[in-house]
Parts: structure tokens; C-alpha cells; sequence
């Protein structure tokens, strides 16, 4: 009978990640990360993390081109003291070679004669709290924080708006198997001055199966807006499918495959990371 929920749960996630892929719907460049849920493990108190991105057919709407994205220095750090956890994470440097035109500049982004352009990616901070007790069968969160504007409209690779995202999340473990879920509203700021705010649903999910030094990893990561009637340039609907390897304990590297499901996320990609948890 204690299986049953955790039968359910794998029911769930195996229904739910179909249907996303097939979804074709029409932001920010890139989707918010999952939390790390990482740092919640008994005896840890903090993990980070450093590396980068290559992505293929990316959209960059406000800048109305389509090209290679190319992330240069992604970092996460989630340290934890008592119920609660602290976040931050972002992308240092992002360099974008456009390779296709689909909509003129919008926003004040501006055309780039050598279709190269570069930018500092956006930056978040966060806190994670624990709803449930240390020790229960499942670990529920919530999470809330904002993405900074940090990026030059003038570019054309982001908004240059403030997010402000709330959700809720929960883990469960059998044995070697974890399933992870968030969900919640992100409050995301567009160049549009008739529509200044864009509420959009934003979701992930993840299953990794950690039996041994070698950790793989499912995640499906993505936001969609409410909106049925009219799309926002720079607001659009994103969504990808992670799928990598974690090796390592202490010290980690992580390598992750990424192919997008809707118009505005990479067609394909990879991710590459490493760091510690202590």
C-alpha cells in the first residue's frame, strides 16, 4: 500500500511529459531553472555550481532573429541553514550569431549590422522554504524570488524587465528513484508600453535515478502565458526537455542534452556543468 502514491506519481510524470512535448504554443530567453533540490539532502547545507550552454536555432523575439545562442558562465549557488534555503543564479556573458531574420527589431532593440551580439544574461535571487517536516515521505517547498534587469534592451537578447516568480514544489524518493515538480506564476515585465505586465504559468519537472556514481537525469523545464488573444514580443511561450548524466558526489559534473518544444526555445542544445555540494 506505501508504494501506491509513489505509483502514482510515476503514472503522473509519465502522462504529463508526452503532452508537453507535443505542445506547440507560442519571456525571458531562457526558462527559469528547476531549484536545487540538491541541498536539502541530509547533512548538506550548500551546493554550486559553474559551466555553460550551446543552443541551435534559438529565437532572440525582441531582436527578431534566429541563430546560435552561446552561454558562457551559468552559475547556481542554493546554500541552506535550518528551513530554509537561499538562492542565486544566473549567465555571465551570452554571445548570439544570427543566422536568420523572422520580425523586425521591437523594443528598442536595434539592428546588428555584423549579426554578432553580445550581452550580459539575466541574474536571479531566490528563497526556498521547507513546508513539511525534516524526514517526511514528501518534501514540500515553496519558492520565491525575482530575475534582476541586468541585460541592455538596446541588444535585444532579453527585456531589460524585473520577474517576480512564486511556486510551490515537492520531491519524493523510493529507494534510488526521485521525482521533483514545481509549479507556480511568474510576474514577468515586457517592453510593450500598452501591456506592461505578463502573467505566465511556470513549471518543471525532473526524474533521476541515483544508483552509483552515475546519476541520469529527465527534466522538463518551461513557462506558458495565459494569453489567447495576442502574443507579447520578448513574453513569448518556452519550454525544453533536459535529458543528461551527473557524475560525481561531492564533486560533481553534469552534461545535459536539450531539445525545445515550442517556437521560441533552441531546437537543440547541450549544457555543461560542474561543482561541489557540501
Amino acid at each position: 500500500m506505501s508504494s501506491c502514491p509513489f505509483r502514482r506519481s510515476l503514472t503522473a510524470l509519465a502522462a504529463t511529459l508526452p503532452l508537453l512535448a507535443a505542445t506547440g504554443a507560442p519571456a525571458q530567453l531562457r526558462p527559469l531553472d528547476p531549484t536545487e533540490w540538491r541541498a536539502w539532502e541530509p547533512g548538506r547545507s550548500w551546493v554550486a555550481g559553474f559551466g555553460g550552454g550551446v543552443f541551435e536555432d534559438q529565437r532572440a523575439s525582441l531582436a527578431g532573429t534566429e541563430g546560435r545562442l552561446l552561454e558562457a558562465g551559468n552559475f547556481e549557488l542554493a546554500w541552506r541553514t535550518g528551513r530554509v534555503t537561499v538562492e542565486a543564479g544566473g549567465t555571465v556573458q551570452r554571445f548570439f550569431r544570427e543566422r536568420s531574420t523572422f520580425a523586425p527589431p521591437h523594443g528598442e532593440a536595434r539592428p546588428d549590422p555584423d549579426g554578432r551580439r553580445h550581452d550580459s544574461g539575466d541574474f536571479r535571487i531566490g528563497t526556498v522554504v521547507r513546508l513539511t517536516r525534516e524526514g517526511a515521505p514528501l518534501l514540500g517547498v515553496l519558492r520565491f524570488g525575482t530575475r534582476l534587469p541586468t541585460t541592455d534592451n538596446k541588444v535585444g537578447l532579453d527585456r531589460d524587465q524585473t520577474d517576480f516568480f512564486a511556486l510551490l514544489g515537492g520531491r519524493i524518493r523510493r529507494g534510488p528513484l526521485a521525482v521533483m515538480a514545481e509549479s507556480g506564476v511568474s510576474i514577468n515585465g515586457t517592453r510593450d508600453p500598452g501591456f506592461e505586465q505578463s502573467d505566465v504559468w511556470s513549471y518543471s519537472l525532473r526524474a533521476e535515478y541515483a544508483r552509483g556514481s552515475l546519476v541520469p537525469v529527465v527534466t522538463v523545464v518551461g513557462h506558458m502565458d495565459g494569453l489567447k488573444d495576442r502574443t507579447i514580443r520578448g513574453n513569448e511561450d518556452l519550454g525544453e526537455v533536459r535529458v543528461g548524466v551527473r557524475a560525481g558526489g561531492r564533486r560533481w559534473v553534469r552534461v545535459e542534452l536539450v531539445r525545445g518544444y515550442t517556437a521560441f526555445s533552441p531546437s537543440t542544445g547541450i549544457l555543461l556543468s560542474a561543482g561541489i555540494a557540501r
